[in-house]
């Protein structure tokens, strides 16, 4: 596995202003160690996510499996193995008043969730404060915790933490973990635009 999959926490920045959904992943010293850039007026999402800015080495992918679908699928692939990771599911009508998917593993089982906090939080958010209240995700695999999501609060970009550092021997992969942290961010900026 590429060594950049490795850290216990990244730090998700999605560029604000521009036409397409920017990412930029930097790892816990502050070096961008991964990029992604979606692309503009695709029917179904497909996110390459690369090595670097320049998009010379692709390492990820994540493309939902139906152009329209409210419980999207979105298939991880690792691309310089040509691996299939898992698969992240979005949960259509529970995720109307809290977040919540599900993370499956190469073959389709459910392994895990994924969710938005606080079902209070999320009505708050949602009905009330908006992007003034930062998001908060765990996910969880079985009754363990393995990561945490945390937005930052900033009016003028888009931040996400993402902690690993619960799951020392990386029950989750963190290729995994890292796609559920750009589908987030994906779908706040549809939701903000």
């Amino acid at each position: 596995m590429n060594p950049i999959f490795q850290f216990p926490t990244y730090l998700l920045k999605r560029q604000v202003f521009a036409l397409t959904g920017k990412f930029r992943i930097y790892d816990p010293q502050g070096n961008l160690v991964l990029f992604s850039e979606q692309k503009m007026f695709k029917l179904r999402e497909d996110i390459r996510v690369y090595a670097d800015e320049e998009k010379s080495q692709e390492v990820l992918s994540i493309k939902a499996r139906q152009i329209i679908d409210f419980s999207a699928a979105y298939d991880v692939v690792d691309t310089a193995y040509n691996q299939k990771v898992g698969t992240l599911r979005r949960k259509g009508w529970s995720s109307m008043l809290r977040d919540e998917w599900q993370v499956l593993d190469a073959n389709d089982n459910q392994i895990g969730v994924l969710f938005e906090d606080s079902i209070g939080l999320a009505l708050l958010r949602r009905f009330l404060l908006g992007s003034w209240l930062p998001q908060n995700y765990d996910i969880t695999l079985g009754d363990t915790r393995v990561a945490d999501l945390k937005q930052n609060f900033n009016l003028f970009r888009y931040e996400l933490n993402l902690d690993f550092s619960m799951d020392p021997a990386q029950r989750l992969d963190r290729r995994l973990g890292i796609a559920a942290g750009i589908l987030l961010a994906a779908v706040k900026g549809r939701q903000s635009n």
